[in-house]
Order: C-alpha cells, then structure tokens, then sequence
C-alpha cells in the first residue's frame, strides 16, 4: 500500500510539472531591438551566441547579426 501512495504521489507530480512548466503555446519570436531585419523576412528560430545572433527566416536563410551593433555580418542560404 506504501508503494500505491508513493507511485500515485509520483505520477501526481509529473503531471504537475508537466502542466506548469511547458509553454502553454508558441507566442511571438521577440528579437532584440537593435536587429533590424531585412523587408519581408519572416523569422522562424532565432539563436544568440557570444557576439553573434542568428536568426532562421522562412525563406531558407541563416542571417547572422552582430550582438553588440546589429550589423548584418553573414548571409547563408539553406536546402540550395
């Protein structure tokens, strides 16, 4: 009996943190300030390193940016 409680107690658990700690949904990509996209990219995963920010666009392009200024340093295109 000692075991049922200890496993329900458990499971209870899991499911808790399993409702309160994944995101409820996929909200909007919020990109620093300073990073001024080209017009008509749409973003779909961005990443930050240290110095670098890249940025995944729907058109099959890795954009890197400078951390710091914003500046556009790399353009690759992807699945050419």
């Amino acid at each position: 009996m000692v075991l049922t409680a200890t496993m329900i107690a458990g499971l209870l658990v899991v499911i808790y943190l399993l409702v309160t700690r994944l995101p409820g949904g996929r909200g909007a990509l919020v990109l620093p300030d300073h990073i001024a996209l080209p017009d008509g990219v749409k973003v779909e995963a961005f990443t930050a390193g240290q110095g670098w920010v890249a940025v995944v666009t729907g058109g099959n392009e890795i954009l890197i940016f400078d951390a710091g200024t914003g500046v556009l340093r790399q353009r690759v295109k992807v699945g050419e």
